[in-house]
């Protein structure tokens, strides 16, 4: 679905990503892991072409999409869990939920979604301001699958979340893999991301340096600590 070749990002006259290469099957749940500051977030926003400067290939189900504006590339169905949420704290929850607009067909219905996270359901007339932190991230997840995006991309969806509330992202990451999606999640718990995804590439001074199947989590242990200083 996705192939990232030769990959390379500037913030301003920072030269961040040097030539960053992965690809993502349909249906597959895939992680950047690394240490803080190796460019796991900045791939991200290249992807969608918010960087200073980008180079490189980025494929979309074969179609070129590097160098097109952010808004026609959310069109071919990439939708971004961002890691600062993004919930407009005056708009009630239902209102968050609605306010992206449908770029492709095959979209989840709002009911649909309030299935996924019946907690949001209960909320739908809480404004922003009054979500919890757990709740906060489940809108920002839900509000992408009524686009229609096949493709999301989650950044540090579990971060400063209680265990319970992980445990809850974690089942319904599951549970859209089953229905389908496409999920690329960059995520420091890596006991989280061992538990949802199918491979890990780690990423070292801005480039993927290693990929890890996740069935050999436990043979390449040593490995993976190394790399991230764990």
């Amino acid at each position: 679905m996705l192939s990232v070749r030769d990959l390379t990002g500037y913030y301003g006259e920072s030269h961040i990503l040097h030539g960053v290469e992965f690809q993502i099957a349909e249906g597959e749940v895939v992680t950047l892991i690394g240490r803080n500051g190796v460019g796991k977030t900045t791939t991200l926003r290249a992807i969608l072409g918010l960087l200073d400067r980008q180079e490189g290939s980025i494929r979309l189900q074969g179609e070129e999409i590097l160098g097109l504006r952010t808004d026609r590339i959310a069109r071919k169905g990439i939708g971004y869990v961002p890691e600062d949420r993004g919930i407009f704290a005056s708009l009630t929850v239902e209102e968050n939920l609605l306010l992206p607009p449908v770029v492709k067909p095959g979209g989840l219905t709002t009911e649909e979604v309030y299935g996924l996270f019946p907690r949001l359901k209960e909320r739908r007339k809480s404004q922003g301001t009054k979500l919890s932190g757990g709740e906060q991230q489940m809108l920002s997840i839900a509000r992408i699958l009524r686009t229609g995006a096949r493709l999301l991309l989650m950044d540090e969806p579990t971060e400063g979340l209680a265990p319970v509330i992980v445990q809850q992202i974690g089942s319904i990451i599951a549970e859209l893999k089953r229905k389908g999606f496409t999920i690329l999640l960059v995520e420091q718990n890596f006991h989280f991301a061992s538990g949802v995804a199918d491979r890990h590439y780690v990423m070292e001074d801005g480039k993927v340096v290693d990929m890890i199947p996740n069935d050999r989590l436990e043979a390449e242990r040593e490995k993976l600590q190394q790399y991230l200083g764990v």
